[in-house]
């Protein structure tokens, strides 16, 4: 089904500025994502980067460290297995602050947005849980995709922001602030309209967004879009690029691949989020099966090179 803006929510749309989505405008999130260094800008290691190497998390994070990140975002279901293994979350937290690393963020996909109430309920108990897992490493976001809502009708976005600022109530409570994720396959929140509509209706000071290259594409939305949301809404964006073949229609996350080794005008991208005020975090997030077959180091150590110099490019 496709889904279109009708004049009620174009009329609600043309209202974002005042709730600090629009460029320029003010947000809560300002301190938070102003980072020291060339460009204002963090890199930070998506774990999924190295997920076909079979690391505990502990080695991860080491991998990180030793390619020169100053980021991690390790998956929930790995910190979780490190922790059902005995393993000391304190640990943990202590060794990522020692190599001077933060956690940017983690995945998980507990499934808030569902129309089920008893599944949503289960679904914002499962996100505290989550939280809190993330909050003992040191962390203080967590994405939130569209999980459990993939796939059937459009969900109403007003609706779906209701649902939103329950979550983003929770992570009050905990103090880890949930990411509202674009996943460009989905029948809801594929699209940087739906997600920026999304998280200014919540009308919640926790509330941003978090984007990436390759769901940006996978979705159909501009990358101009960019350019009219407040870099201080998006305190991670996860980079990637993606080849010319497959088309869009049949591309999938297998296919994404290390910054500037792909067609997407990544230039433009970071130069628009530079002037919108992005000062947040590139997290590398790929899941390309030829990635998983290398050494891990050296695929973390390509990808942060490569990260690097697309900004560079860009900015210099």
């Amino acid at each position: 089904m496709s889904y279109q803006l009708d004049r009620r929510d174009a009329f609600r749309l043309a209202g974002l500025a005042g709730a600090g989505f629009w460029l320029g405008a003010s947000s809560s999130l300002a301190a938070e994502t102003t980072a020291a260094g060339d460009h204002g800008i963090r890199f930070c290691l998506n774990m999924s980067t190295i997920r076909g190497q079979n690391l505990p998390l502990d080695q991860e994070i080491e991998i990180a460290a030793k390619a020169g990140y100053s980021g991690v975002e390790p998956w929930i279901n790995k910190i979780a297995a490190y922790q059902d293994a005995g393993g000391n979350l304190d640990d943990i937290r202590k060794r990522i602050a020692d190599h001077g690393m933060q956690v940017e963020s983690a995945i998980g996909f507990a499934q808030w947005i569902v129309d089920d109430e008893a599944a949503r309920k289960k679904g914002l108990e499962d996100a505290r849980r989550d939280m809190l897992l993330v909050k003992a490493i040191g962390g203080t976001r967590i994405a939130a995709p569209p999980a459990g809502a993939t796939k059937g009708e459009k969900l109403d976005l007003l609706v779906v922001a209701d649902r939103y600022r329950a979550l983003c109530e929770v992570g009050e409570e905990v103090g880890v602030t949930p990411e509202l994720e674009l996943w460009g396959f989905s029948a809801n929140l594929s699209r940087l309209g739906e997600v920026a509509c999304v998280a200014t209706e919540a009308a919640h000071p926790r509330s941003c967004i978090m984007p990436d290259v390759y769901h940006i594409y996978k979705g159909g939305s501009d990358f101009a879009g960019l350019r009219v949301i407040n870099g201080a809404a998006m305190p991670v964006f996860h980079m990637n690029d993606y080849p010319a073949a497959p088309p869009r229609s049949e591309i999938n996350d297998s296919f994404r691949v290390f910054p500037g080794d792909g067609v997407a005008p990544l230039t433009q991208i970071i130069q628009d989020l530079n002037a919108g005020g992005f000062r947040g975090a590139f997290s590398l997030e790929l899941f390309n099966a030829e990635y998983w077959k290398r050494d891990a180091l050296e695929v973390a150590k390509e990808g942060l090179t490569k990260m690097k110099a697309s900004v560079d490019k860009a900015l210099s």
